[in-house]
């Protein structure tokens, strides 16, 4: 069944300056109240612009696809990230640029996801969505969703007539330059109240307030004030001459093991030993750190010996995991477990799933696992 597509032009006859194809897949953002079911209601996009009428004033092109079943974002799983990814393998020679709205509670997991599936991505993924529907008078709706398009859409100035590029801008961009110039931000990343964030770094933290998300170990790639001002210096570099490739195949035999003071042997061995597990992502204390009770470190290194892999990852927000700087986590060190530096929990579950999905060698997991593959995490 095809999906269903709402096309926007601009009002100026001018020739649009690009092409974003957004994708609807759900969440607080589309909700209007319906009188008659006394409640929120998702509304059709097929009527967008009774609610975003400023997407006319906008100079480019816009093509709203709707999922054909839209979702609370709290059931979001990997078979969607999988069709969110198809989607943009094959819209990916006829629009500039992708947009997702997106429920928030799941938002940061799809975007690491994404980070991870669309391997030699060179266009803009932006997510957002919003925490008051658009129905709602006082709704960062609309603000979200205009500037999303923005940057989505915007290229570099200095970039836009490749016939006018010079020798030194092409080859610092590494080959030849889009006809409409070098996208701003070609990754994926979540756009949230006034600032754009790296994907993979980007975690939730706010239920109430408008600041819904933060990036606590790296950089905002950008601020949205009267002008939207870009951190280019940590906006990954666009790579010319790259083709899109997806990885696919998703493996969900992970599970989180949280250590909180007097964890007993029953609770965590009853984790480590859950039926064709594959990897346990082991949040920890401050910068890496666990319990030393023989009957810890014993049950982990069994699990380790028999293949499944430990991802070491900090409970704090900010800071990053230093196996061996303590006692207390120079043991993990010592028994295989890998230290996930500063690596969001929402970026290890993606990073994971992905990877178990392509490898199936314990030994080389782990390597993967210590590296940056789409910079979600400090070298």
């Amino acid at each position: 069944m095809p999906y269903k597509k709402v096309h926007i032009s601009p009002v100026s006859p001018r020739q649009p300056r690009a092409s974003v194809l957004v994708i609807y897949t759900g969440g607080t953002f589309g909700m209007v109240y319906d009188p008659k079911a006394s409640g929120l209601i998702p509304f059709d996009f097929d009527r967008v612009l009774d609610r975003v009428p400023e997407l006319n004033r906008l100079d480019f092109e816009i093509t709203i696809l709707t999922l054909h079943e839209v979702i609370d974002s709290s059931n979001m799983k990997p078979a969607i990230w999988v069709e969110l990814a198809q989607i943009i393998q094959d819209s990916y020679d006829k629009y500039d640029s992708f947009v997702i709205l997106h429920g928030t509670d799941t938002m940061s997991y799809t975007a690491s996801a994404l980070s991870f599936m669309l391997v030699g991505l060179s266009k803009p993924v932006i997510l957002t969505g919003a925490q008051l529907p658009i129905g709602v008078a006082r709704s960062d709706a609309r603000e979200n969703f205009i500037t999303a398009l923005e940057i989505a859409a915007a290229v570099d100035s200095a970039a836009v007539d490749a016939a006018a590029v010079d020798s030194a801008i092409v080859n610092k961009v590494g080959g030849s330059v889009p006809a409409k110039g070098v996208p701003t931000v070609p990754e994926v990343c979540v756009y949230f109240n006034s600032l754009l964030l790296r994907g993979n770094r980007s975690t939730k933290r706010e239920s109430v307030q408008f600041n819904a998300f933060a990036s606590e170990n790296y950089p905002h790639l950008a601020t949205a004030g009267v002008s939207i001002d870009y951190n280019r210096m940590f906006i990954r570099p666009y790579q010319s001459g790259q083709k899109l490739s997806l990885r696919t195949t998703l493996d969900p035999n992970i599970t989180i093991l949280k250590l909180f003071p007097g964890i007993t042997q029953p609770v965590v061995e009853s984790i480590v030993n859950i039926p064709n597990l594959r990897a346990v992502i082991l949040e920890t204390f401050g910068a890496g750190n666990a319990p030393t009770d023989g009957w810890f470190l014993d049950t982990i290194k069994r699990a380790i010996d028999r293949g499944v892999v430990f991802f070491n990852v900090s409970q704090c927000e900010g800071g990053r995991v230093t196996q061996g700087q303590y006692q207390t986590s120079k043991q993990l060190l010592q028994i295989g477990v890998v230290s996930g530096a500063d690596i969001t929990t929402e970026a290890a579950i993606t990073k994971l799933m992905v990877l178990l999905g392509q490898e199936h060698d314990s030994d080389r997991l782990r390597l993967l696992l210590a590296q940056s593959i789409s910079g979600e995490m400090s070298e």
